[in-house]
Parts: C-alpha cells; structure tokens; sequence
C-alpha cells in the first residue's frame, strides 16, 4: 500500500472538486434534506469555487492518496483567510475528509497530524475547526487529539441552519 499526501494545485480541480462532493454527501446525505445538500453541493463544491478558494492567500488544500486513488483531503486557512477570525497565529482545520471506502484506516489522523505540522513550522500557537453538532464521531475524534470546545457558530447548509461547535487546541 502506497499513501501519499500532495498539495493540491489548479490542476487537480477536478479531483478536488469530486472528493469534495463525495465526502461531503457521504458524511451528512442521512441527516439531511436532499434539497438542502444537493444546494449546498452546488454552491460550495463547484470548480469556480474551489478554483477561488484554492487561490486565496492564507488558504492550502492536500490530496490523500491511496495506491494512487484519491482517498481524502484537508483545507487549511491561516491569517484573512479563516472563516473567523481567531487571528495571526491561529490556523483553522476548515475541511478534513476521509471517503467512507477508506476510513478505519487511520487517514484522517494522518490529515490531521499534517494540519498540526504545517501549524508548528509556521510558529502557530493554535489550530481550531468547526464541527456539526450532530456529528458525534467526529466531536470524539477531535477530543481524543486534544481538542476543547471553545463556542459555536452558525452554518446554512441549504435552508437549513444548523450549529457548529467550535473546537480548539494549543500547541
């Protein structure tokens, strides 16, 4: 087995773009009105979108690979580019996706791992993320790795607001 982590670049749009979707809908299609995901789909996992995203200052993404197959990904923003602002020397988790075929495999701590990396070489002092309130197996993921819930904050997914909590850890 070959696992490989790149960073992602305009030429892997489309590869983004379909991991994006795919994780997306595996994880939250049960809890979720079609109408609602397939709008959310839509708007934030487009090419133009990604291909904006990719290009913002502050902003990284990484392709997970297995024996060549894409397998997950990470988003990382750091300074303007958060999705609040928490400051200089904070980095935020914004996307950390494991497809479901590949998960129990330990990828998602291999993505995660990689996010505290790239916050220790850059002199970060803390790394955050948001997470459903209703996605339980993520919360006790990110609580085993040390994180603490710091507040919450609001997220449309189509129509329909649901509650990020807010989680947080120093380093």
């Amino acid at each position: 087995m070959t696992v490989e982590l790149k960073p992602c670049s305009k030429q892997d749009i489309e590869t983004l773009a379909a991991i994006s979707q795919k994780t997306f809908q595996e994880t939250f299609q049960e809890q979720n009105t079609p109408e609602d995901l397939d709008a959310y789909l839509r708007r934030a996992f487009s090419t133009e979108q990604l291909r904006r995203e990719l290009e913002t200052d502050g902003t990284s993404f990484y392709l997970l690979y297995e024996n060549s197959a894409p397998a997950g990904y990470l988003k990382l923003n750091t300074g303007g580019a958060q999705s609040e602002p928490m400051g200089a020397d904070a980095l935020e988790v914004e996307r950390i996706y494991v497809l479901q075929a590949f998960q129990g495999r330990g990828f998602g701590r291999l993505l995660l791992d990689e996010a505290f990396q790239k916050a220790r070489d850059a002199g970060m002092k803390r790394i955050w993320l948001g997470v459903w309130e209703k996605n339980e197996h993520a919360i006790a993921f990110y609580e085993r790795r040390g994180f603490v819930k710091t507040g919450s904050h609001s997220f449309f997914l189509g129509t329909d607001e649901q509650t990020d909590y807010l989680y947080a850890v120093d380093l």
